[in-house]
């Protein structure tokens, strides 16, 4: 074949420097063309086909392979260039090279692993690779925390009564779930979470009725409401409650064994059966938790004078069952006899319960510890501000990559947005979108709806986000006063630049044919999407997955910002801005204005304030007089 000269290749249109530009740059200055400089690369031993090879010169293709990265560092060897040269030039830095050998791992597996895999895994010894799958696993995938190591080994042991009372999403398999446990899930673990029978799906639609309604049935009474999120999570835990007593003491699970057909509301009036649960859950665990004062709270609730719903219903009795070991004739004799004793006996039992595990108590999960070496930071802002700025750097051109450009876009504002409003998931996941030039959405439409607006200020020149206070968990607290939240967002570091090209461009790209949710947010809908709209665990595994992947460093890829960082979800955020406040100012009270909560709850749960941050704002302080001096 005869030799072809480069400036006789067809050479599309590329920014300057580009990958195809420096490729043929280098060849032409070392008296080569790209046929012969193939000719020397297979007399070595690699195989690429010679077409293939042409259009990286011509800027048609782009190494994606691991064998391609090899190759391109034989050419940087070849040409005594620093390593890396032509990788950096890649235009589609988000793309994970293809062509890991990885056995005995699922297609699934193997493309969350590859992000993570440095280009040269399959040339590693043995030992190298398990080295680097099992830190992979461990920073990456699980988290190395306490608390992820006990939910990744209960995990694979479900029990639960599913209820049909209220259609909740289910929880979707979450990244830590999918790599330590096995895809193809054992039926046996499967079957252990089963559907509630008639009567007992009827008891819980009663009680959902009962603390959702607006106003209650004739003859009741009540204290307190449930929203949608509450009544989620209560028949959530209550489902684990009725499962652990209806699984078999011979599973993994080691529940109780009762019949499904006998459990009832009615037998949560018994102390025996919540010392057998509370019991039960201390040895899964090792200790107790908050969690089980949640449910001897749930319990007191429920038989609480006056107000109870298990008090105000004795006709709940009828469907007693005798229960060897946890529930006799006698009991069952007594309830029918007088219920409302049988309510102050579990009341009284309950509250002596709740004095004793108060006293034991123990916090299995620290809320700081992924985020550790951001809080220890001086700037904790600054540090996590870092994230944004990779994203910022590995976005591609959104003319030859749209959806991809797109989707580092949308996880550029996540994490900006986040940082700026300090909203807990809820609110920045619902946050609607009025585009430039419409009429905003009224206040009491956001009531209704509860949730928030991003709109554009003509007043203040400037993105506004408006959220009624009703919208928030908190909605009663002193720190809304019945008042909305309005905050500016500053057009800082680019910040309206992409929020501009997400709503005109990247925003469409994402929903394709699936439905506009109309919030701001949307997930990328494939063909088969329905609907693109964000539910609690999906906008919990997609910030996780930022994290994973621009934030944590890995040392065997280079890729990440921040050493020992650890996955975690938008709620840390929180944590973040609170304690950046607390180490500039020592005030929870300012640190409260950033999460929108009491000087009380940023002291209890959010602020990572230690002695020595103290200490060091009063240096600070005392350090004006000497230099004043």
């Amino acid at each position: 074949m005869p030799t072809t000269h480069l400036s006789n290749l067809i050479v599309q249109p590329a920014k300057l420097d580009t990958f195809a530009e420096a490729l043929r740059l280098q060849i032409e200055r070392h008296g080569e063309t790209p046929y012969s400089l193939h000719r020397a690369m297979t007399s070595v031993g690699y195989t690429l086909d010679k077409r293939a090879f042409i259009r990286w010169a011509t800027g048609e293709k782009v190494p994606r392979s691991v064998q391609s990265m090899e190759i391109l560092n034989w050419i940087e060897r070849r040409y005594q260039l620093a390593p890396g040269y032509f990788k950096a030039k890649i235009p589609n830095q988000v793309r994970a090279a293809r062509g890991h050998i990885l056995k005995d791992r699922s297609a699934a597996e193997r493309r969350r692993l590859s992000w993570h895999l440095p280009d040269d895994f399959n040339f590693r010894t043995p030992e190298e690779q398990a080295e680097i799958l099992s830190w992979i696993h461990k920073v990456i995938i699980t988290g190395s925390t306490g608390y992820r190591k006990f939910h990744a080994a209960a995990i694979k042991t479900r029990y639960a009564v599913r209820f049909g009372a209220l259609q909740l999403r289910r929880r979707r398999v979450s990244v830590e779930k999918s790599e330590d446990v096995e895809s193809d899930i054992n039926e046996e673990l499967v079957s252990s979470v089963v559907d509630a029978p008639a009567a007992l799906d009827e008891e819980m639609r009663d009680l959902l009725c009962f603390k959702t309604s607006t106003l209650t049935h004739r003859g009741l009474q009540r204290s307190g409401v449930w929203n949608e999120e509450t009544a989620s999570q209560k028949l959530e835990h209550l489902g684990l409650l009725f499962g652990a007593l209806t699984a078999s003491p011979k599973a993994a699970v080691r529940g109780f064994g009762a019949g499904l057909d006998c459990v009832c509301f009615a037998m949560l009036v018994f102390p025996a059966v919540w010392d057998w649960y509370l019991r039960w859950r201390e040895r899964r665990r090792g200790f107790y938790t908050h969690w089980e004062l949640d449910m001897l709270g749930v319990a007191l609730a429920m038989v609480r004078k006056e107000t109870g719903w298990l008090r105000q219903n004795p006709s709940l009795a009828d469907r007693l069952k005798p229960i060897p070991g946890l529930v006799s004739e006698g009991d069952i004799v007594a309830a029918k006899c007088d219920w409302d004793d049988v309510c102050d006996v579990m009341s009284k039992h309950g509250k002596n319960r709740v004095k004793e595990i108060s006293r034991v108590v123990r916090i299995h999960r620290d809320p700081f510890e992924p985020i550790l070496t951001i809080l220890e930071a001086e700037s904790p802002v600054g540090e996590y501000k870092k994230i944004t700025e990779e994203i910022a750097r590995l976005t591609p051109d959104e003319r030859r990559y749209p959806r991809s450009a797109a989707e580092m876009v949308r996880s550029f504002l996540m994490l900006r947005l986040g940082l700026h409003l300090g909203l807990r998931q809820k609110n920045l996941r619902e946050l609607r979108v009025c585009f430039r030039g419409r009429i905003p959405t009224s206040e009491r439409q956001l009531e209704d709806m509860k949730c928030g607006e991003l709109r554009w200020s003509d007043k203040d020149c400037g993105w506004e986000v408006f959220i009624p206070s009703v919208a928030f968990k908190n909605a009663s607290s002193s720190f809304f006063g019945s008042k909305p939240f309005r905050l500016i967002l500053p057009d800082l570091g680019g910040l309206y630049e992409r929020i501009d090209a997400y709503l005109d461009r990247h925003r469409a790209w994402l929903l394709g044919p699936a439905a506009d949710p109309g919030t701001f947010f949307v997930k990328t809908a494939k063909k088969s999407s329905t609907s693109a709209a964000y539910d609690q665990y999906t906008f919990y595994e997609a910030w996780r997955l930022i994290i994973q992947r621009h934030g944590i460093y890995n040392p065997h890829t280079g890729r990440g910002v921040i050493k020992g960082l650890l996955p975690h979800g938008p709620h840390n955020v929180r944590d973040v801005l609170a304690t950046h406040i607390l180490k500039q100012t020592g005030s929870y009270e300012q640190a409260s204005y950033a999460i929108q909560d009491t000087p009380e709850m940023v002291a209890k749960h959010y602020g990572r304030f230690l002695p020595h941050d103290k200490s060091a704002i009063a240096a600070r302080i005392l350090k004006r007089v000497w230099e004043v001096s």
